[in-house]
């Protein structure tokens, strides 16, 4: 992903925004789940994009800003969104969130060679790059499960009607 046209500001923000983004979505989809194991699997994604966003913030006051961070509305760095209506099934809203951590893996990688003179900082974004692949692959595995579920909950009309 090339990031060179935008400021470190902008990224770090971009970075920010993204992680609250997919913790209050990970929060939403708990809430809206029976299923206690899948509960926790989210309820673990959104507490880890929160850890995230809270080492994103010490980041953004070290290399940019002492100031408060103020989140924009819209992000300038071009990065998947996750839409859900209500009537969006499970396994759609789990496609878009996949997409958003892959994603996240490519935006980290690439912040992270922005930063590459801070060791420290360098190290802690790659190792959020592939902490954004697990989550990945933890959706893509909730996301088949979906896809199941959704398949074996069609109505076929007229299918026990017979002699």
């Amino acid at each position: 992903m090339d990031l060179g046209r935008y400021s470190l500001e902008e990224l770090f923000l971009s970075a920010i925004k993204s992680e609250v983004d997919s913790r209050d979505l990970y929060k939403m989809m708990s809430s809206q789940t029976s299923n206690g194991l899948l509960k926790d699997k989210l309820g673990f994604l959104a507490k880890e994009e929160e850890k995230h966003r809270l080492i994103l913030e010490d980041m953004y006051r070290k290399k940019v800003s002492k100031e408060k961070v103020v989140l924009p509305e819209e992000t300038p760095v071009p990065l998947p969104k996750v839409e859900v209506r209500e009537d969006t099934p499970m396994s759609v809203v789990f496609k878009q969130a996949m997409e958003a951590e892959k994603a996240a893996y490519d935006f980290y990688n690439s912040l992270a060679d922005r930063v590459k003179d801070d060791g420290s900082m360098f190290n802690t974004l790659r190792y959020f790059a592939r902490m954004e692949m697990e989550h990945y692959r933890i959706l893509e595995i909730e996301k088949e499960g979906a896809e199941r579920f959704e398949e074996a909950d069609v109505y076929w009309p007229m299918v026990h009607v017979g002699p």
